[in-house]
């Protein structure tokens, strides 16, 4: 289980938190004081639940709900505040809870028991991706052969895009580099279906979400050497060495950012 807590208050942010893994002790919780990270964290471990302030100083809680929702359809949400009269505008956005501070591992307990939407039972995920060195996926321990390699190349920059939807254009973009879209379509409708095929193969077509004209990865149901270097985790730190997506040139600018942080670990 995964839960996002917010509050620009560090005190208060100090006391959800703990108060959160006192009632919930399996769970990941990783906790932030502004919007933008907690932004980009929920696009990298997709939560299932968010306790948010929603008296933020320099943003509203509401907003910021609204906002995980995009990210997040069944996300979970429950205020944190000490002020009452939020009450009614949050529950029109048909939140899971709304917890009056001070918040306590009791309180956050019984939200814990009476959320709106399910939360899965964690699970090891069958899908793992390798991004450093050459882009690699395996299901099971098995490399997954697509019928083109540029089938392989969306799914790569799908995962470059950490769970960003993208457009059908923006991917023609990415695969061709040059002006002459239109004559690339029917390529990449070969290719889209070669995608699908491909994963419904494998049992793992779950890993895909669609919208209409717009496609991405679901980040819960992969494992990702890189998303996990992006969570600080020790292992995939270690096991950047210097490459990254190496056989796709736009992959270049998340490679200098690894490198430069890599190198900022070093000092």
């Amino acid at each position: 289980m995964k839960i996002l807590a917010v509050d620009d208050e560090p005190i208060a942010l100090d006391g959800l938190v703990t108060s959160i893994k006192e009632a919930a002790p399996d769970a990941e919780v990783n906790g932030f004081g502004n919007v933008s990270d907690a932004l980009f964290n929920a696009m990298i471990t997709r939560p299932e639940i968010a306790f948010l302030d929603i008296n933020l100083r320099a943003d509203s809680g509401i907003d910021l709900a609204k906002r995980l929702k995009e990210i997040v359809p069944q996300i979970n949400i429950v205020f944190t505040t000490g002020h009452r009269q939020y009450m009614e505008q949050a529950f029109e956005m048909h939140v899971s809870g709304y917890v009056v501070k001070p918040v306590t591992a009791d309180k956050i307990r019984a939200e814990l028991n009476n959320l709106r939407e399910p939360v899965a039972t964690a699970r090891e995920n069958r899908v793992k991706v390798q991004t450093f060195g050459e882009f690699e996926v395996f299901v099971d321990g098995t490399p997954v052969q697509f019928g083109y390699l540029k089938t392989k190349e969306i799914l790569a920059f799908l995962v470059e895009c950490k769970g960003s939807m993208c457009t059908n254009g923006r991917l023609i973009d990415v695969l061709w580099d040059d002006d002459d879209a239109q004559s690339h379509r029917s390529y990449f409708s070969n290719l889209m279906s070669d995608l699908s095929k491909t994963l419904k193969e494998y049992d793992c077509e779950d890993i895909i979400i669609r919208r209409r004209g717009q496609i991405s990865v679901d980040t819960t149901k992969i494992d990702c050497d890189y998303y996990r270097w992006l969570e600080g985790d020790a292992n995939a730190r270690a096991a950047f060495s210097g490459e990254y997506m190496s056989q796709y040139s736009w992959g270049e600018p998340t490679l200098s950012t690894l490198l430069y942080e890599d190198s900022k670990n070093l000092l």
